[in-house]
């Protein structure tokens, strides 16, 4: 018998200032048994960085045609594809042609080397950019999952914030290429 996906409840509080952007989230995110907390917890993060009414969570790992989180419009195009991990750079190339943008935020000891053996490729990329999360952040970010999670995220310029009882985070994602979170999508 396969094994069930694990399921958090977290209670979300973001305030984003740079782009004014105030909202109480309630989510529900399945963890794949495959899954560790330290993906769910960028998974979050993820989410409260584009965070938007339309912004919903995908298969993920479970589907090769559904990225971690999307966001359509009304007609059901995507207007934003978002991948944690690190993906292959195929599947960020066609994410590119169906959505109006792409984001990777890549994570862990090998993410250094999957930019240096993607990098040529995914600078042609206009739609993408990709963010670069140091190991002790997304291991502390881990440390906060537990099956119901009340966090508080708060970015200004740049800089985020995530709290619960658990603890404090300060976190500033490295800018690989593209722009952190343009204006215009």
């Amino acid at each position: 018998m396969a094994i069930k996906a694990t399921v958090f409840k977290a209670s979300l509080q973001i305030a984003d200032m740079d782009r004014h952007y105030y909202a109480d989230h309630a989510l529900t995110l399945a963890r794949h048994p495959s899954e560790t907390d330290e993906r769910m917890m960028v998974r979050l993060l993820a989410f409260a960085l584009y965070a938007d009414e339309a912004l919903t969570f995908g298969k993920g790992l479970s589907s090769d045609d559904e990225p971690d989180l999307w966001q359509k419009d009304l007609t059901g195009a995507i207007e934003r594809w978002i991948e944690v991990g690190l993906p292959d750079e195929r599947v960020l190339r066609k994410a590119s042609g169906r959505a109006s943008r792409v984001v990777v935020v890549i994570y862990g000891r090998p993410a250094d080397i999957w930019w240096n053996e993607n990098r040529s490729k995914l600078q042609q990329l206009d739609k993408l950019t990709v963010l670069k999360l140091n190991s002790e952040t997304t291991l502390a970010l881990a440390a906060l999952a537990s099956r119901t999670m009340q966090l508080q995220c708060t970015i200004q310029e740049g800089h985020i914030m995530m709290t619960s009882d658990a603890g404090m985070i300060e976190i500033e994602p490295e800018v690989l290429h593209g722009d952190f979170r343009p204006a215009h999508a």
